[in-house]
């Protein structure tokens, strides 16, 4: 590896990472995530020495290849201050680079105007399409603005299938359970999620994301709550994982179906995860969940509110199967070259 890697950095959605062909990275797990560890800077907490960005949402990897019918992508979330690379959840916003990395890369053939792009979800064996801008080759400006993210580029439309997890929609068999002494809706549609009420915690739900992080009282609660849903939803003890991710909800602010803030785990995001929001919108449309709003049934568009805006989650319900998940997301390419990873540290 003294000769680099190559790699491209792009933007995907409200998060930043670097995508790799899987061909170009080791095809042992355990060499893979020591040498992402090292590219990415981890473990320090600035990141310093690697291109990861100091924060969970600009920590991330893509891993890309060529299957027979459609582009393989698998999800790595390398862990800032800790040795720690996971493959147990997707990223729905760096799956919006996906399709256009792709086509950059020669994986998959551009047509003209738009281009339709099958994947194929490694960590989860979800599908999703993507439908590219290509007048000739990828497009990347537009007018598309998706809020946390600055300025405007060409859509992205991502619509999912198969999103519910290895233990279907409601992992717990309940559309509500006691957690931890509170009310929860513990929920798979393509994120594992647990919803709670912002007033089952004794906040407003508005607050920004450093002020509940700097909230110590909170932290633990909301902590307490993951580790015990986490084993009620089979993802066994997830102190060390990054999923479950809790997403609290309000009444919406400013229009929406709902306001959120979402812990992913420790952190809160500035925005919200493509999947997580997918698996909120869910919650609403669903009788007898914690965020159920009759309002939200047989709407085709929901509003989910998080801290920077809003995103916009089309959800197609069947009693309790989501038929199908779309929303529309923007990527762009930052830089394309050779990444060179640090030395191993002693």
């Amino acid at each position: 590896m003294k000769n680099g890697v190559s790699c491209m950095l792009m933007r995907g959605g409200t998060s930043k990472g670097a995508y790799f062909l899987s061909d170009d990275l080791p095809a042992d797990p355990r060499q893979r995530d020591e040498l992402l560890l090292r590219i990415l800077g981890s473990p320090d907490a600035r990141q310093i020495d690697g291109l990861g960005g100091a924060h969970p949402l600009t920590s991330k990897v893509a891993v890309v290849d060529r299957r027979e019918h459609d582009i393989g992508y698998l999800f790595l979330q390398v862990s800032v201050e800790q040795a720690l690379v996971s493959s147990r959840q997707n990223c729905g916003n760096l799956l919006a680079g996906v399709g256009p990395f792709a086509i950059e890369r020669g994986l998959w053939p551009s047509s003209p105007g738009r281009t339709e792009v099958p994947i194929h979800m490694h960590n989860t064996g979800a599908r999703a399409t993507a439908v590219v801008e290509t007048p000739d080759g990828v497009e990347y400006d537009g007018e598309a603005a998706i809020d946390g993210v600055p300025g405007t580029a060409a859509p992205i439309l991502l619509n999912f299938q198969d999103t519910a997890g290895e233990h279907g929609l409601l992992p717990t068999g309940n559309v509500t359970d006691v957690v931890a002494g509170t009310p929860v809706t513990c929920i798979d549609n393509g994120m594992p999620t647990v919803i709670v009420r912002a007033a089952e915690l004794g906040i407003d739900g508005e607050e920004t994301p450093k002020e509940l992080e700097g909230d110590a009282r909170l932290r633990e609660r909301v902590e307490a709550i993951r580790l015990e849903a986490g084993r009620l939803m089979h993802l066994g003890d997830v102190s060390e994982a990054t999923v479950p991710k809790v997403s609290i909800v309000s009444n919406a602010r400013r229009g929406g179906a709902v306001c959120t803030r979402t812990f992913i785990p420790q952190r809160v995001h500035e925005a919200i995860g493509v999947l997580g929001a997918a698996s909120v919108a869910v919650s609403l449309a669903l009788p007898g969940s914690v965020a159920f709003d009759e309002r939200a049934l047989g709407r085709p568009r929901l509003a989910i509110e998080h801290p920077t805006g809003a995103v916009d989650v089309e959800v197609e319900l069947d009693g309790d199967r989501v038929v199908r998940t779309g929303l529309v997301r923007t990527a762009r390419p930052i830089m394309d070259g050779t990444v060179y990873p640090r030395p191993r540290l002693q």
